[in-house]
């Protein structure tokens, strides 16, 4: 049976694997391979297809509404009258609303955030140590665990020939 296993690269998969070799599971049956980290950073802006959490347009939107209201209110009162000042604090919202959420994705550190590397495990181990390597993993702090089945060779009366 293969097992997959994920874990962030630090000192318990070296003491998984050690721990491994202590039930009877080779070096030979187990493959580490380790994932390339990300080098450039996200994008800034969301995509139709691809969103990340980070939406630039939220803020710039409230405020947006918020002032037009305000300058649409007030503009009964001013000499260019409502539509201008409508206009004026939707532009003036938004900019300010962009202005603050890009503010506080560069003091926060958007796109250098600390990213660690991860490891791919691939364990080929009996049935019958299915259960214990499993165990192991999951004690050994593993992000997540997968089984996969061995297909046995079927015969083929095509094969006999």
């Amino acid at each position: 049976m293969y097992i997959f296993a994920t874990f962030e690269l630090c000192i318990h998969t070296e003491l998984l694997l050690t721990a491994l070799e202590m039930e009877g599971v080779p070096r030979q049956r187990v493959m580490a391979v380790p994932l390339d980290q990300r080098r450039e950073p996200g994008a800034l802006f969301d995509s139709l297809h691809k969103a990340d959490g980070f939406a630039m347009m939220d803020a710039s939107a409230i405020l947006g509404t918020c002032l037009m209201l305000l300058g649409s209110i007030y503009g009964y009162m001013l000499a260019w009258g409502p539509i201008i000042w409508g206009i004026i604090g939707a532009l003036t919202g938004i900019a300010i609303g962009f202005g603050l959420k890009w503010l506080y994705l560069r003091r926060i550190g958007f796109g250098t955030r600390n990213i660690t590397s991860e490891v791919v495990l691939l364990i080929d181990c009996p049935e019958q140590k299915c259960e214990t390597v499993e165990k192991l993993l999951w004690e050994h702090m593993a992000l997540g665990v997968a089984k996969l089945a061995q297909e046995k060779p079927e015969s083929n009366a095509a094969d006999k020939r």
